[in-house]
């Protein structure tokens, strides 16, 4: 790994953030591309704490800590990859359903998703299905994140992808869902294209959907 971009790993693993914007801000100086300094310190890095996680060495605080981390070095890298510099992964519109006002698992989501080069439009919590609509004909994004913590906000899910029928945008967008209580069965049972467990493997679900 390039000298520049280890102080940016290291600092986003241990969840420094003012250590990944001095390490950031250097990069940049130093006239690295901003594309290498996400892709092979940030993403990276973030790749590490998903690890980390799922191995059980980190924990919920851990990968919040470290998402921060992140984000304050994209506030800086933003206005690089704006400039077209960085071609994005796709583009995500986000949200926890209606009911349910529960954000931690959803904005580790986006972070993660992020991190990994995604373009993110949270519409926060408590979505009816009718605003995921609005939004993916306004945005045109590539995947529909829906998160639901609660079993009785479960069916506000269905309800969204109805409602995405209903308007004729289906098949214009991959929709996938997590949250504590949903399962894999429960997304097919709705039709949903795909579903992940948790933040850390989110990143993989989106990638396979747009690859599919």
């Amino acid at each position: 790994m390039d000298s520049l971009l280890q102080p940016i790993y290291q600092s986003i693993v241990a969840g420094d953030a003012a250590g990944t914007k001095a390490g950031v801000q250097a990069a940049l100086d130093a006239r690295l591309n901003p594309a290498i300094i996400v892709n092979e310190g940030m993403v990276a890095a973030m790749r590490e704490v998903g690890r980390r996680f799922e191995a059980g060495d980190y924990y919920t605080p851990e990968m919040l800590i470290a998402a921060r981390a992140m984000q304050a070095g994209m506030a800086l890298l933003k206005p690089y990859l704006l400039q077209g510099e960085v071609k994005s992964a796709g583009k995500v519109v986000i949200g926890t359903v209606k009911g349910d006002l529960h954000d931690i698992g959803k904005n580790l989501v986006s972070v993660m998703l992020e991190g990994a080069g995604f373009e993110i439009h949270d519409l926060g919590v408590d979505v009816p299905a009718d605003k995921f609509v609005e939004a993916v004909r306004a945005h045109a994004p590539d995947i529909l994140a829906l998160s639901a913590l609660l079993t009785t906000t479960m069916p506000t899910m269905q309800a969204t992808l109805e409602s995405l029928q209903q308007a004729g945008l289906r098949d214009k967008v991959k929709v996938m869902i997590g949250g504590a209580p949903v399962t894999q069965a429960y997304a097919e049972q709705i039709g949903a294209d795909g579903f992940s467990p948790d933040a850390s493997r989110a990143v993989g679900v989106a990638q396979s959907l747009l690859q599919g």
